[in-house]
């Protein structure tokens, strides 16, 4: 059995998205793919962390606002003087 990954950011965590995040075909409601769905920068908090079994990695659920998104750990950045 592998050992699941612990995730680097809390549930109810502050989070910013470290990129642009655009829609990967994922939100079927988008008008498109591809359309910029938050900027970079854009303030969000973690409401829920799944994982994806195959490649052992945290996903998190963020509440940007107008949208919520899953997201990799590389795609969101604490906030600043928010604990990682």
């Amino acid at each position: 059995m592998i050992d699941l990954r612990e995730p680097k950011f809390q549930w109810g965590q502050p989070v910013m998205a470290a990129v642009d995040l655009y829609n990967d075909g994922s939100l079927p409601d988008a008008p498109e793919e591809d359309i910029l769905l938050v900027v970079a920068g854009g303030p969000g908090e973690i409401v829920q962390i799944g994982h994806h079994g195959e490649a052992n990695v945290p996903v998190y659920l963020v509440d940007f606002g107008t949208v919520v998104l899953g997201c990799l750990e590389e795609e969101i950045a604490p906030m600043a003087g928010a604990a990682a």
